[in-house]
This record gives structure tokens, sequence and C-alpha cells, in this order.
């Protein structure tokens, strides 16, 4: 697979089978990701990689903090701006939209989409995980770097024949997450990510998010 391919291949997957995850892979793939670019070569991300019985511990104290609220459980960033504005407020509801309808799910099912939410924090059944998270002092300029690491991770991913989906979601219950992992507590949690092999069976996984054309999010100048 060349790189070409593993970008148009890449996608948020949520429906996984439960093939386990080798090992041998997932620590390739996370060490080659560290010759992603950062800035003076910081390498800012801390990442914690997660299967068997911590997942499913961290699975079991998840589903009980979402029946019964801690207000201890505070989320790490706001996740989207306050009063998104277009193009991307559309962007956002449109893909929402797509992908409740690959479930059947309409608007005016709440409960149903609830459910689909909640199954984030089953990691869409994914058999292993990944937790990215950095020092509290940096800032702006090093989470870029982040996200060009966990970038780089999921296209070595996909070159290993395995899926992912990466999910911010996680920094809602950061508290809960490191009862699990006991990260430093220097350390913010930026993101998880559910790795495995997507279920080729399972509608969601057909969904293709829209990508802007090109002209609306580039210029070129000089060009002949």
């Amino acid at each position: 697979m060349n790189v070409t391919e593993a970008v148009q291949s890449r996608r948020s997957v949520r429906a996984f089978l439960d093939t386990p995850v080798p090992s041998t892979l997932l620590r390739e793939a996370i060490e080659l990701a560290a010759r992603a670019p950062s800035g003076g070569n910081l390498q800012p991300w801390q990442i914690f990689a997660i299967a068997g019985e911590p997942l499913q511990t961290l699975k079991d104290r998840v589903a009980e903090r979402l029946q019964r609220a801690d207000p201890s459980e505070r989320p790490e960033y706001e996740i989207y701006p306050s009063n998104l504005w277009e193009p991307h407020r559309t962007q956002r509801y449109a893909l929402g939209e797509a992908m409740y309808a690959t479930l059947g799910v309409g608007r005016e099912d709440k409960i149903g989409r609830l459910q689909q939410f909640a199954r984030n924090f089953a990691f869409f059944g994914a058999p292993a995980a990944v937790f990215c998270y950095i020092d509290r002092r940096m800032g702006p300029p090093q989470w870029s770097d982040l996200g060009m690491y966990l970038q780089t991770l999921m296209l070595l991913l996909r070159e290993r024949g395995l899926d992912s989906c990466p999910q911010e979601c996680w920094s809602v219950y950061p508290r809960t997450v490191a009862s699990v992992l006991q990260p430093p507590e220097e350390s913010m949690l930026f993101c998880g990510m559910s790795i495995g092999y997507a279920d080729p069976d399972a509608p969601i996984n057909t969904l293709q998010s829209e990508r802007l054309p090109l002209d609306q999010f580039a210029q070129f100048l000089g060009f002949d």
C-alpha cells in the first residue's frame, strides 16, 4: 500500500471485529509514527496503548460513569467552538445525519442516537486502543504536533491492514481514563483512538464523509 492508498482508505471506523490486534504490528506503528514532525523536535506526544483486561476495565468504569454523573469529572477542553459558523456547522451536521442514516436512526429517535453515541465509550467493539496525552505546560503549536503524530499513526495502521477511529470524546472523562492508565499528574488527555479490523458487514462502515472542493480551502499563487 502506498501513501495515497493509505490516505484514501483511512476512515473513522465505528464497528470493529473482535479479532485481536497483533501487539507487534501496533508497537511498530506507534514507534514509527514518532518520525512525524514536531516543532523543535519536542515530540510532545505521550502514548498509552491498551487491550485485554485494562481495556475491559476502562469500558466498565466509563459505562458506570455514563449512568451516574460525577461533578469532579471535567472536560479537558472545548471540543468544538461555541456558536460554530459556516461552512463548519453544516459540515458537522451533514456528517451526523449521514452517519445515523446508515443505521436507520431518525432525527426524532433520541434514544437511538444516544445509544450510538455511547458506543464511542465501548471503543465500537475494537479490541485495542491508544490514548494520547500531552504535558499541560505545552501550547497550541504542540497540540498541532499531536495531530501530525496521530495522522501518521493512522496511515501506518492502514499499511498494516488495521483500521482506527480517533475520538476526542474521551477528553470528557479524563479522571475515569486516568484511573486505569495512571498518567503523570501534569499530563492532559487529548484523545483516544479505537484500533482493530473493520467489520465489513456493518452498515455504519459504509459511511464516506465528504470533503470540501479544493478551491474552497486552497489558493495557488504564482503557479502557471
